[in-house]
């Protein structure tokens, strides 16, 4: 669980710091990496920014670059669900040791309304909150009762300030929520939903009223007759059952005017005008705002680039069946194509984004491939890490 120093040099570069010169390339180096070149340019692109024990989903980077992970109960009963990365590598249980206190041998000792019971994203506002989504469903297995919320933390006391706590008519049963955005104004989250039944949730941030839209809508489903592969085969249970994950990515278009997501098992990315979400619009008159906007590929995050020229916003997508990120421009329509930032045999299904305040983009492995759900042999504590992707130009 370290920080490599080439990346406290880079964080400490980015915040106007000095960690000491770097070390100069040596002739053999400079000779392997031209005896290597595809491997080398990808190492220069991606570079190692911390390294778990166990099985990462979720970063967040906050406003003034603390950067913050979660670890699901998915394959083991995880010692810490939140984490902030501290500048030597270590993990501070976030908030505190209480509400990371939750074990599944525990469960009936503990409320789980207020303690982390399986979370999923961590998610910085930019207002100077984090927020926790926690569907509570263990190993995908079922919801804990009263566990399914959505958590805001405030940065400056690293106090939990709000708890927005879902009922059944929103976690459903088989619900597994996913991934959150917020509206540009601070008034709306908006999250996936990749259960058993794929929906949107929308969230009043103010009263706490949540509802589903677009609740078993073809948008929000695993799409048919798509596989996902990887390692170039399609990855099945044990069983021989197929991966079929609902609507996972999520990303907000950087004036908020635009809300797009997608199913991880599916290829088309979907979006809808959050006036239309924040108007209240329900069932058919909801669907009926939703656009297809064009193929991508089985993803698993998504990210906007806060740092939007003049044509149009640069949506970056996790390819997991490429161990790859790529980026599209969406001013050039739903017919705009992909490119590859970055390909690597180490980005072993990259997961989720987050940017710094400096610009440069960061992305977890969660490597759900090699895990014990897919693989009989796996380690139940699976190691992953965090990489950080350079700037272009950098």
């Amino acid at each position: 669980m370290r920080i490599t120093p080439m990346f406290l040099a880079l964080v400490f570069a980015g915040a106007g710091l000095s960690s000491g010169p770097a070390p100069a390339q040596t002739g053999t180096a400079q000779e392997a990496q031209a005896a290597q070149p595809a491997q080398r340019r990808a190492a220069t692109v991606l570079q190692q920014a911390a390294q778990f024990e166990h099985q990462v989903t979720g970063v967040t980077v906050s406003e003034r670059g603390r950067i913050f992970v979660n670890f699901p109960r998915w394959t083991e009963d995880a010692p810490v669900s939140v984490a902030e990365v501290m500048k030597d590598g270590s993990l501070r249980p976030y908030p505190n040791d209480q509400w990371n206190a939750w074990r599944n041998v525990r469960r009936d000792e503990l409320d789980p309304s207020d303690h982390w019971v399986c979370v999923q994203s961590v998610v910085a506002d930019g207002r100077g909150s984090v927020w926790v989504v926690d569907p509570a469903a263990p190993a995908v297995d079922g919801l804990v009762p009263g566990g399914p919320k959505l958590v805001r933390i405030d940065l400056a006391t690293d106090r939990v300030a709000q708890v927005i706590r879902f009922g059944q008519d929103v976690a459903i049963p088989g619900s597994y929520l996913n991934d959150v955005r917020f509206s540009r104004d601070g008034r709306y989250a908006y999250l996936t939903d990749a259960g058993q039944r794929g929906a949107l949730v929308v969230v009043d941030l103010a009263s706490g009223k949540a509802r589903r839209v677009l609740d078993g809508h073809p948008s929000t489903q695993p799409e048919k007759g798509v596989v996902v592969r990887t390692d170039g085969k399609p990855l099945r249970y044990p069983d021989g059952r197929p991966v079929l994950f609902a609507a996972d990515s999520i990303a907000l278009s950087s004036d908020g005017a635009w809300l797009y997501w997608k199913a991880l098992t599916g290829t088309t990315l979907y979006r809808i005008r959050t006036a239309a979400l924040a108007r209240g619009l329900a069932g058919e008159d909801v669907a009926s705002q939703v656009q297809p906007y064009g193929k991508v590929g089985p993803t698993d995050g998504l990210w906007i680039d806060r740092r939007t020229g003049t044509g149009g916003d640069t949506l970056y997508l996790t390819s997991i069946e490429d161990n790859a990120v790529k980026a599209r421009d969406l001013g050039q329509g739903p017919g705009g194509g992909l490119r590859t930032v970055v390909q690597d045999p180490r980005l072993r299904w990259p997961d989720t984004f987050s940017q710094g305040p400096d610009g440069s983009l960061y992305v977890t492995t969660s490597r759900i491939q090699d895990s014990a759900f897919f693989n009989r042999d796996a380690p139940l504590a699976l190691p992953t890490q965090l990489w950080r992707l350079r700037r272009p130009g950098d």
